[in-house]
C-alpha cells in the first residue's frame, strides 16, 4: 500500500494543535460575548450567482456538484442554481440578515467563527481551507458615524 500524500492547502491538526486552536476560539468567543455579540453560524454553501456578485467572479470558488447527478440536477446547474463554498463570511452573513430581519433585534451585534474555503493556490500561511473570525454590528435604516 502506498503512503498517503497530504492535500495541499487543507490543514489537518494534531491533537495538541487542535487543543490550542479550540482554546483560541473559546477565548475569542468569551471576549465577543462579554461585549454583547451573539454567535451565529451560516451554511457552508451559497448559490454561485450570489457568491460571484451577479456573474463577476474575482475569487476562485469551490463549486459543489454531485458525482452521479441525474438529468434534473444537470439542468439545474444551467439555470444558475449551482452551489459554491463560501470564501469568506460576508456574503452568507448579508443573506442571513436579509432572511431573518424580522426576527433580529437591531442593532444586531454578531460574531462568527467558522470554516471558509478559497480556491487559490496555497502559499505560506495561506490555506484553501481556514477558520475565519468576524464581528459586525448591523444597524436598521441608517448607519451612524
Amino acid at each position: 500500500m502506498s503512503k498517503p500524500t497530504p492535500l495541499s492547502g487543507f490543514p489537518e491538526l494534531l491533537p495538541a494543535q487542535r487543543a490550542v486552536e479550540r482554546e483560541v476560539i473559546a477565548s475569542l468567543s468569551r471576549t465577543f460575548e462579554l461585549h454583547g455579540f451573539a454567535n451565529i453560524e451560516t451554511r457552508a454553501a451559497e448559490p454561485l450567482d450570489r457568491l460571484a456578485k451577479g456573474g463577476e467572479i474575482d475569487k476562485e470558488i469551490y463549486v459543489l456538484r454531485r458525482l452521479h447527478a441525474d438529468e434534473s440536477a444537470t439542468s439545474m446547474a444551467t439555470t444558475g442554481d449551482t452551489l459554491g463554498m463560501h470564501f469568506d463570511l460576508t456574503v452568507p452573513f448579508a443573506r442571513y440578515v436579509l432572511e431573518n430581519a424580522g426576527k433580529l433585534a437591531f442593532p444586531f451585534r454578531r460574531y462568527q467563527i467558522q470554516k471558509a474555503w478559497r480556491g487559490e493556490r496555497p502559499q505560506e500561511g495561506r490555506y484553501r481551507e481556514f477558520t475565519q473570525a468576524d464581528i459586525d454590528v448591523v444597524m436598521k435604516d441608517e448607519l451612524p458615524f
